[in-house]
Parts: C-alpha cells; sequence; structure tokens
C-alpha cells in the first residue's frame, strides 16, 4: 500500500517559515502523486487531529482550514511524487505534529476519509 513520509519539521520562531515534505512511495502501478487526493493534517497535545489542506487528484483544487488561509500553501511536484506545505508567518498556536494523508477518492477535501497515513513531522513554533 501507499508509503507517505514527511520531513521539515523543526523548531522555528514566531514570524518564521516551514516547507513540509511527504515524499510517496508504492503508488499503485502508473499513478503518481496528482492521480491522489492529498491532505495535510496536524495535531496538537491533547487536542484532535485538525484538517490543515487538501489537493484534489488531476486539476488540483485546494482547500484550507479557514484560520490558515494566506498562511499555507500545499502543493506537489508530479516528478518527485511529493506532497509539499509551505508555512509562514508561523504562529506558536501552529505547534502540533503534522500529518501527510493519501486517498483515491475523487470527492477531495479536509472532510475525506484518508486511507494513507504518514508517521508525522514535529513543528514547534515559539
Amino acid at each position: 500500500h501507499v508509503q507517505l513520509v514527511e520531513s521539515g519539521g523543526g523548531s522555528v520562531q514566531a514570524g518564521g517559515s516551514l516547507r513540509l515534505a511527504c515524499v510517496t512511495s508504492r503508488l499503485t502501478y502508473g499513478l503518481t502523486v496528482t492521480d491522489y487526493c492529498m491532505g495535510w493534517f496536524r495535531q496538537a497535545p491533547g487536542k484532535e487531529r485538525e484538517g490543515v489542506a487538501s489537493i484534489s487528484p488531476g486539476r488540483s483544487t485546494t482547500y484550507y482550514a479557514d484560520s490558515l488561509k494566506g498562511r499555507f500553501t500545499i502543493s506537489r511536484v508530479d516528478a518527485k511524487n511529493t506532497l509539499y506545505l509551505q508555512m509562514s508567518d508561523l504562529k506558536p498556536e501552529d505547534t502540533a505534529m503534522y500529518y501527510c494523508a493519501a486517498d483515491f477518492s475523487s470527492t477531495c477535501h479536509l472532510g475525506t476519509d484518508f486511507d494513507f497515513w504518514g508517521q508525522g513531522t514535529q513543528v514547534t513554533v515559539s
């Protein structure tokens, strides 16, 4: 099944930026990251997991959590089979474990029931 490995997390001061990457592997033969519904989620200690951003297969329609619009950008590079999350103007409340997710669903948004998940990368903003 699809494997997802996140990287790019770390510690940053408020107002700083980070770019998270999610490398995909073991995709169905002939498919690329563009053929999947992909998303970023995060979970802070003691809080429920929340959707950050999603990008649909094919036409790449994007959705963002309302509170994050304008600061976060989701994108992908087909040749690298990699999903990205560019985060800017980071705030302490952005501190969380960030997870990459993938699914075959053509109905792609933050409420999609994603089948495949990475192990996460920690982002700490002070």
